[in-house]
């Protein structure tokens, strides 16, 4: 009980990290009539604050290598301007389909399909292009859920058997199938094969960088976050394959055993300030998500 003043702070602060209070906004209660059961892989590999924060850096970093994908970020929404608020809506959109109400995670699902409608336009190459593609679709999809189950794979569960890996897969399908995104893979080979067909179509220019620049310097709050969230952005340039790490300019290999070191202590330190057990992987059903 001695710990615990300490532990409500740092759960606040990460609370306040994700949720604009000004907004109303709050932690997501997880709820039984979500659209993943209690039992599912989802609800365990999603919950992880670190690991989720990680996959989502390295996920980021492989979407905005599709020209398309990268012009719709750049002409259709303010992250320049708002980089933290875009990263707390993307957190958001996870936690609230993972953990919320069934009714709740069907409700944004639509509002992010009407959104898409209002997306499209040409990019400097003078193709045309459209949120609702649906292979624009999948690959946001592909690269967003294959960094998180990575990043959980590495920091929280290296061991986890390849049956729970294509589960996973399987699971975060009925996600990519409400925002019509095909082809949908439904296993790690389904993933790896899905995202090794559309390297052709990726590239790089002065945006790409920009954007890179900017998820990297991005700052979140007091020091302390700031600290944390450095080891974090590292660890999720980290995850990146060689190939997109070359297509980003980055350096073929970086200090992974001092950055792995340091993720692996802030994972541990914050799932023992939400749950009491550095090792604990699968959250109490009562608790709230980030």
């Amino acid at each position: 009980m001695i710990f615990e003043p300490a532990k409500a702070r740092i759960r606040q602060r990460i609370a306040d990290v994700f949720n604009d209070a000004s907004r109303g906004e709050r932690p997501v209660l997880r709820r039984a009539d979500a659209l993943f059961p209690p039992d599912s892989v989802a609800w365990e590999v999603n919950g992880d604050v670190v690991t989720m924060m990680i996959g989502g850096v390295s996920g980021l970093l492989l979407q905005m290598l599709h020209p398309a994908v990268l012009a719709g970020v750049w002409d259709h929404s303010d992250f320049r301007a708002d980089m933290h608020g875009r990263l707390r809506r993307t957190a958001k959109f996870i936690a609230t389909t993972t953990y919320a109400s069934a009714d709740d995670g069907r409700a944004l699902l639509d509002r992010v399909n009407h959104i898409h409608t209002h997306i499209k336009g040409v990019l400097p190459s003078g193709v045309a292009y459209d949120a609702t593609d649906p292979a624009l679709l999948a690959w946001v999809h592909v690269t967003e859920v294959k960094s998180f189950l990575d990043a959980w794979i590495r920091y929280a569960e290296p061991d986890m058997p390849p049956a729970g890996q294509d589960r996973y897969f399987d699971e975060m399908a009925r996600i990519a199938e409400a925002l019509g995104a095909d082809p949908i893979p439904r296993t790690r080979a389904d993933a790896e094969a899905l995202i090794r067909s559309m390297r052709p179509q990726l590239g790089v220019d002065d945006r790409t960088r920009e954007v890179a620049r900017m998820v990297l310097g991005q700052r979140l709050g007091s020091p302390a976050i700031d600290a944390a969230s450095g080891v974090i952005m590292q660890a999720g340039l980290d995850m990146l394959p060689d190939w997109a790490r070359r297509m980003h300019g980055l350096p073929p290999s970086l200090p992974t055993p001092l950055v792995r070191a340091g993720a692996r202590s802030t994972a541990r330190f914050l799932r023992w300030a939400f749950d009491g057990s550095p090792n604990r992987r699968v959250h109490p059903k009562d608790v709230t998500s980030f």
